[in-house]
């Protein structure tokens, strides 16, 4: 019989601490349907871009999400989408809804996303 790893139960514990918290949950649905910039995070969720960026730090050092730069911008992206069959089932269990809608874009979000560039003709 194979022993268990000692570190396993505290692998297990880096990452049901990561999703222990509504709105590292709520990053997490915005990023399902790909990569977000912190701006439109901060549109979206209604946060401040320091408790935004706090709650992304926990999430990266669990190894859950990545980020990538983009000029002024940071986006955010999930690298372990085997996560969201956890946020399904703890939804299932809760007997919550299983989808979550697509975000959406935000007047108030200075991303390329929310607001393209437009070319000016000379």
């Amino acid at each position: 019989m194979r022993g268990v790893q000692h570190n396993e139960p505290e692998q297990l514990a880096t990452i049901f601490k990561a999703l222990a918290h509504p709105v590292r949950i709520a990053i997490l649905d915005l990023l399902r349907y790909g990569e977000e910039c912190v701006c439109h995070m901060e549109a979206t969720l209604g946060k401040r871009q320091a408790y935004i960026s706090q709650q992304l730090a926990i999430l990266r050092a669990a190894q859950i999400i990545t980020d990538r730069r983009d000029g002024m911008n940071i986006f955010y992206r999930v690298v372990r989408p085997e996560i969201y069959a956890l946020l399904d089932a703890a939804r299932a269990v809760n007997s919550l809804p299983m989808s979550v809608p697509p975000p959406i874009r935000r007047e108030s979000c200075p991303c390329p996303k929310c607001t393209p560039v437009v070319a000016v003709a000379d």
